[in-house]
């Protein structure tokens, strides 16, 4: 029996119409019969090939490009035009290709939005806009829209406030959620909530394509949200809303406000800190160490770092630790130093990891402590950063961490690339290749004492992709904390070092729609338990996983009557 994903496609699109559509676009590969049926014989050369000779074309361009901004509009216009082409290729070059179509890349591609602009790709929402979001919603050329991932580019990675520029995120990690998930790019919409821009040099730039007024907040910015939220769900009540890159001033609120009335998440305060968490549970097994006996300094007081300390939290009271034993081995630290207990302007997320400085051995000042003081007094066995601060972890800091443990865990998190607070080559020449290290941003492996270490990146990659995979196939209608865990738990796991003792600390990015799967299954088992998706059983949730990744191959088309 022929399965669906080998029955014909059939459609009544035809002619330029049809090769103006990425998603159907088969360029060169439209055999004979399909150029005679749609109406495309002259309108394209007339050798017919195979989707492995389209790749051989296109690659040995993709080799011509001279920069890694040539290679990321290459490939964008290759998206534009052909998707199934596009993720052929990524997937075919997954590695080399990943920095290129997400960080750190499209941190520059962000920047330079409206010079590089070339086609219109998702959705476009101004506040000016807000009586109409329905009608803007409706004009989207995808009906059945499963995976939304929506900014208001006020916090682009490590940079900032990129105002329209945002948009080049959530293009990029829906990306993601094919090429790693398996989702198909037809079941995906990015969305940018354009409320303005306090970049004063992108207000002053004559190119800028996004609203050119401040930015807005407040209860304006609050309303604004609540009428896309409900018109979005209104349209889509089944499609999993990513919340991405907004200001930690609105990130947490709004994950607060929304989590558990629609099926959404904020992947830079609960992906960052599932894949973190899942990053030191792999690191303490490589190196043996028992997690609640594991001190944790995270340098980094926003939405991120203390999402990483929240999950953490409950990673330890899956061990068996209290509450509030388990806050009691997790330090954060600002720029004002550690988060303490009383401190003026604390935002409620960061009041529940202040510590009470009365409790710190040895500290007898009034003020909080920096960075090596915490490590002194503390003895931490991991070290995480997520301040955006390059250089921070210096000799200094590398030393002292190692000074209290053989093998400390040093996780400079930070991105883009100029972001890191370190190099992994400066963390393992410190310790003389002794420290575990995973980096936010992507990095070559080192070689030291004759001996190369893999470098893993610490990438939400490795998590949402999965998560949207779950939610998808088993109809989850929330993401709740226990579905994350099993992420984060599923991701140790699959770790090479501390399974096998050798290799890198997560799996490599070649085996990532694999571990997608595993992660689905775990996250979807969480979703049953927990009451947020149909009771089914394993091997129906493995089924119905399976029949949900998309391949990125051709179908055959036949023509219907339009």
């Amino acid at each position: 029996m022929t399965s669906s994903k080998t029955k014909p496609l059939y459609l009544s699109h035809a002619g330029p119409k049809l090769l103006d559509m990425p998603l159907l676009n088969k360029s060169s590969a439209f055999s004979e019969k399909e150029r005679i049926a749609f109406n495309l014989e002259g309108l394209l050369p007339p050798q017919y090939e195979s989707i492995e000779q389209q790749l051989d074309r296109v690659y040995q361009q993709y080799q011509q490009c001279h920069n890694d901004m040539e290679r990321h509009i290459f490939l964008r216009d290759i998206q534009d035009n052909n998707e199934t082409l596009f993720y052929r290729l990524i997937a075919d070059h997954i590695e080399e290709m990943m920095p290129i179509i997400y960080t750190p890349t499209v941190g520059e591609a962000c920047e330079r939005f409206s010079d590089i602009y070339r086609s219109a790709r998702g959705l476009f929402i101004a506040h000016h806009q807000k009586d109409r979001i329905d009608t803007i919603i409706r004009n989207a050329t995808k009906r059945n829209v499963k995976v939304i991932v929506v900014t208001d580019g006020e916090r682009i990675l490590g940079l900032g406030d990129q105002g329209v520029g945002g948009m080049g995120i959530p293009i990029g990690k829906l990306s993601l959620y094919t090429v790693c998930g398996g989702i198909s790019p037809a079941y995906t919409l990015p969305i940018m909530l354009d409320v303005g821009t306090n970049n004063q040099a992108l207000l002053d730039d004559p190119m800028y394509m996004g609203c050119r007024h401040p930015r807005i907040t407040g209860q304006a910015y609050n309303d604004f949200l609540d009428a896309f939220m409900k018109a979005v769900t209104a349209r889509w009540p089944d499609a999993l809303i990513q919340f991405e890159d907004f200001a930690q001033a609105n990130a947490t609120p709004l994950l607060q406000r929304y989590r558990d009335q629609f099926c959404c998440f904020n992947d830079d305060i609960q992906g960052t800190a599932a894949v973190a968490a899942a990053t030191m549970l792999a690191a303490c097994k490589a190196k043996q160490a028992d997690i609640t006996q594991q001190k944790v300094v995270i340098v980094g007081g926003g939405s991120a770092g203390c999402g990483i300390a929240e999950q953490w939290v409950k990673c330890l009271m899956a061990k068996g630790m209290t509450e509030q034993s388990a806050r009691a081995n997790i330090y954060v630290i600002d720029k004002d130093g550690l988060i303490v207990c009383g401190a003026s302007g604390l935002a409620d997320f960061q009041q529940r990891v202040a510590q009470d400085l009365a409790q710190l051995p040895h500290w007898q000042h009034d003020t909080a402590p920096g960075l090596l003081d915490v490590i002194e007094l503390t003895q931490p066995g991991i070290l995480l950063g997520v301040s955006g601060c390059a250089g921070l972890f210096d000799k200094t800091v590398i030393s002292a961490m190692q000074a209290h443990n053989e093998r400390p865990v040093i996780l400079p998190l930070s991105n883009p690339v100029r972001c890191a607070e370190t190099t992994p080559e400066q963390v393992l020449r410190f310790t003389q290749g002794k420290a575990i290290v995973a980096t936010g941003s992507p990095f070559n492996d080192v070689e030291i004492d004759g001996n190369r270490v893999p470098v893993s990146q610490c990438n939400n990659s490795y998590i949402f992709p999965g998560i949207g995979l779950a939610v998808v196939s088993c109809g989850a209608s929330r993401v709740t904390d226990a579905m994350l865990m099993a992420a984060s738990f599923a991701l140790a796991d699959s770790s090479p070092l501390a399974m096998l003792g050798e290799g890198p600390l997560l799996p490599a990015l070649s085996e990532i729609k694999s571990l997608s799967k595993r992660i689905a299954l775990a996250v979807a088992e969480a979703a049953v338990t927990d009451g947020v998706a149909p009771k089914r059983s394993r091997e129906e949730l493995e089924a119905c996983i399976e029949v949900a990744q998309w391949q990125a191959e051709y179908r055959d088309y036949e023509r219907i009557a339009s």
